[in-house]
């Protein structure tokens, strides 16, 4: 949908594992070409994004690499990257251009039915090329996507692993634990939630088999993030055992300050 807002005249051809999405892409129009055939889907583009959970990419890899030629840019949306750069490099070696890339967009809401077109705007996107990356590859590929509509970074696979795991897959998971504490503690607190709990557990919406998956790929970043937010945690349960109200209200008021910031961006 971005594509044929922004870049009107580009040729889209769209992949999926059932036929009954391929048919909603017909039915709404958004690609020229449509199939289950990852091959015939693959062959003869310029460029191609994996778009799919991070554990089903080698497998597509395995399926379009006999089509695909040198020249080829090949890209994701995984929201984990080492695993995927060092699986997809690998396969792609010799055969086509594989540079990662991250969107940091979307929602806890899945399927085409929550598609829509300004998704990328102002939005980062994450490249993590590798030292052989070819140069001209990647700045074309960051053209693509500041093209979306998108704010183009570019770090190393695991220094985007870390730093998502703080703000994107340690936020999902305390979502989950949050839910799963009022859940075990009292659960007919639930029946009384308001607008900050339910602001609060937002992404835990999110879909449950996609998130196992990414959070087992990115395992040691998020054990280290999750291993801060209870240190984090201790500092404030010390805080309330001194009676140390100062203290907390500076701790609280940071958070507030950073937070506000955030927005403005």
């Amino acid at each position: 949908m971005a594509i044929r807002r922004r870049m009107p005249g580009t040729e889209i051809r769209v992949w999926a594992r059932r036929e009954e999405s391929i048919e909603k892409v017909r039915v709404l129009g958004l690609a020229d070409e449509a199939s289950t055939d990852a091959a015939a889907i693959a062959k003869g583009a310029g460029l191609i994004v994996l778009c799919m959970p991070v554990g089903a990419m080698p497998e597509i890899a395995h399926r379009i690499v006999p089509v695909v030629n040198p020249s080829v840019v090949i890209t994701d949306v995984g929201s984990v990257k080492q695993p995927v750069v060092e699986k997809l490099g690998a396969i792609f070696s010799g055969r086509a251009q594989f540079i990662g890339s991250h969107p940091m967009a979307g929602s806890e809401q899945a399927g085409i039915e929550a598609a829509r077109e300004d998704l990328f705007d102002r939005a980062v996107t994450i490249l993590t090329p590798e030292e052989s990356s070819d140069k001209e590859t990647v700045a074309a590929l960051a053209k693509f996507w500041e093209g979306m509509g998108c704010r183009v970074a570019v770090a190393t696979p695991r220094v985007h692993d870390e730093a998502v795991a703080l703000i994107s897959h340690l936020p999902h998971l305390a979502a989950a634990a949050l839910v799963q504490a009022a859940l075990r503690e009292n659960p007919a607190a639930l029946e009384w939630r308001g607008n900050g709990f339910l602001d609060t557990t937002r992404v835990a919406l999110g879909p449950a088999e996609m998130w196992a998956g990414i959070l087992s790929e990115n395992r040691e970043a998020v054990k280290k993030a999750i291993h801060a937010m209870i240190e984090n945690l201790v500092e404030v349960t010390k805080l309330l055992d001194a009676e140390e109200t100062g203290a907390i209200e500076d701790y609280l008021a940071e958070a507030r300050l950073v937070r506000d910031r955030l927005k403005q961006k």
